[in-house]
């Protein structure tokens, strides 16, 4: 096996004023790896005194999303009356369905003195059967998730079913999301247990299956075939993946449907404020006036 057959995808890079967004997923290679649709690296990023992150109440539609922190603290609030702020490790799984709305800032205390901030955010789109289901939030701490202790390796299962374990969030389709950390020298095979995989190299250095995967690229990997990777340096790896979703999707700002009709509908519903209002919160992301890619730490 070579990089080449793994099908690499090159982040998109965005600057938001001193703080890097690399988003993989969508791509124009690869919409989605099994039921993932979206996925962005933020950071790693330092705010001085008195900054921070302020993303303002915004609607989702079909999906559900989770923010993986590596350094930091953001603060969840949504239209449930949610307000859970998540800590490296922690897993916030926010399931819209058929409409929820949330924010995400730096909490004051962070902010008043500033700090780092890194992580990974995904989508997960939702079934068919389940697209209007009732939104839903809860809140995992990081000790509550499975880990699998290796030599020189640790994984923690942040979502779904592999490796012999299943996380504590709410899925609903067949699918893993784990975060691999790994020391100089170790290696990790992950099995071909699901036909849609995914690695993405955060930081360090390490090759699949003896070629050099560049740090930042995803590398969208064969069904039917194991593969193993081997850390040059210390390196800290996402993986995920699972089965195909049940057809094709259309993704629209914040909004994922398996119809255009339901993607109108939340863009009235929006425009016309009837998704409901998060509890503290007085300002809002108004609709886009033409189609765009999805907003980052959304």
């Amino acid at each position: 096996m070579t990089i080449s057959s793994l099908h690499l995808i090159k982040p998109h890079v965005k600057d938001l004023g001193g703080f890097t967004v690399k988003r993989l997923l969508p791509s124009l290679s690869h919409k989605m790896v099994g039921p993932f649709i979206f996925f962005d690296h933020m950071g790693p990023a330092v705010f001085g005194p008195g900054e921070g992150l302020d993303v303002r109440p915004h609607p989702h539609i079909g999906l559900a999303t989770v923010t993986y922190l590596f350094e930091g603290v953001i603060l969840h609030r949504d239209s449930l009356g949610s307000v859970q702020p998540i800590h490296p490790g922690d897993v916030n799984w926010m399931t819209a369905g058929r409409g929820i709305v949330h924010s995400e800032r730096s909490p004051d205390e962070v902010r008043r003195v500033g700090g780092p901030l890194h992580g990974i955010q995904i989508w997960v789109a939702l079934p068919k059967m389940h697209e209007t289901l009732a939104p839903s939030f809860e809140h995992h701490p990081v000790s509550t998730l499975p880990v699998v202790d290796l030599p020189g390796v640790q994984l923690r299962l942040v979502a779904g079913a592999a490796f012999g374990h299943t996380a504590p969030a709410t899925t609903f389709s067949d699918m893993f999301y784990a975060a691999l950390e790994m020391m100089p020298g170790s290696r990790f095979t992950v099995p071909a247990e699901y036909p849609e995989r995914a690695v993405y190299l955060v930081d360090g250095e390490a090759d699949v299956e003896g070629s050099v995967l560049p740090a930042q690229y995803m590398a969208v990997l064969p069904a039917a075939q194991e593969f193993t990777i081997e850390a040059k340096t210390k390196a800290r790896i996402m993986l995920l993946g699972g089965k195909s979703i049940d057809g094709d999707r259309v993704i629209w700002w914040n909004f994922v449907a398996s119809s255009k009709d339901a993607i109108e509908k939340a863009k009235e519903d929006w425009r016309a404020q009837r998704f409901g209002a998060v509890p503290q919160e007085t300002e809002w992301i108004p609709l886009p006036e033409a189609p765009k890619p999805p907003e980052s730490f959304s």
